[in-house]
């Protein structure tokens, strides 16, 4: 659904395709999450748009049961949600035995179980509002510190900010040994601190690899533009997802 000119409740590829058209100007989809890692479906997407990555948020992440009826958790068989969120309720799940069905987003799987007695799905209290849902259960995660990283797409370049962090992906030259080590040896001389790194399958072919890596800095800063005009003499492939305030993680939890 759009709300004002931001989308959310949506599937990822509908998100980025949205604000590729230009139907809404800014889009959230979910990056990583504190239990089950990074969400492989935005790293692969991010590959292929010319989107950047404007701010980034994080968000404790409280999951529920919800019904279209005022039924007992007995009286439920099916359950219906995105699979982070049935892999962050797995303790939960297999203690009542439930069946799970995978959707493309919570928020379809709110939509999905009107109708039928024995469905439920895991969502927030925000789906069960809009979709008209009764609480069944409460905070049904498996551990109790669940935070979601979500990042914020538009066709806008972040302007300079001081505390600031960068995304860029890469891959490797092919015959390149050490080629990685070499990449991450450019930040280490320039004593650039790396907050995260990622792999993913390029899909051609096993053993090949495209990398992202998050790390301090404005791609405007002398410094930074320094190290990413070494690190494309290094690579065969580099684009920049952007440049964004960091935000102050310990504050949230």
């Amino acid at each position: 659904m759009l709300e004002g000119n931001l989308i959310s409740y949506c599937s990822i590829p509908s998100v980025f395709q949205s604000v590729d058209d230009e139907e809404c100007s800014k889009g959230i989809v979910p990056i990583e999450n504190s239990i089950e890692g990074p969400v492989g479906l935005t790293l692969d997407l991010l590959v292929h748009t010319d989107l950047q990555i404007e701010k980034e948020l994080v968000i404790p992440v409280n999951h529920n049961l919800l019904s279209a009826y005022d039924v007992d958790i007995q009286d439920i068989s099916n359950v219906y949600s995105h699979s982070q969120a049935l892999a962050q309720c797995q303790n939960y799940l297999d203690k009542y035995n439930f069946k799970t069905h995978f959707t493309l987003s919570t928020a379809a799987a709110a939509k999905s179980i009107h109708g039928d007695k024995e469905a439920a799905a895991i969502g927030t209290l925000k789906a069960a509002e809009l979709y008209d849902l009764k609480v069944i259960d409460k905070n049904i995660q498996d551990i109790e510190n669940n935070q979601t990283r979500f990042i914020v797409l538009s066709k806008n370049k972040q302007k300079f900010h001081e505390n600031s962090k960068t995304s860029i992906i890469f891959s490797l030259k092919k015959d390149n040994p050490g080629g990685l080590h070499d990449i991450l040896g450019v930040f280490a001389e320039y004593g650039v601190n790396l907050t995260k790194i990622e792999s993913r399958p390029s899909k051609e072919g096993l053993g090949k690899y495209i990398f992202f890596v998050d790390f301090e800095g404005h791609q405007d800063n002398e410094d930074i533009e320094n190290i990413l005009n070494n690190i494309k003499t290094k690579t065969s492939f580099m684009k920049i997802l952007g440049s964004y305030p960091i935000i102050d993680i310990e504050k949230i939890k």
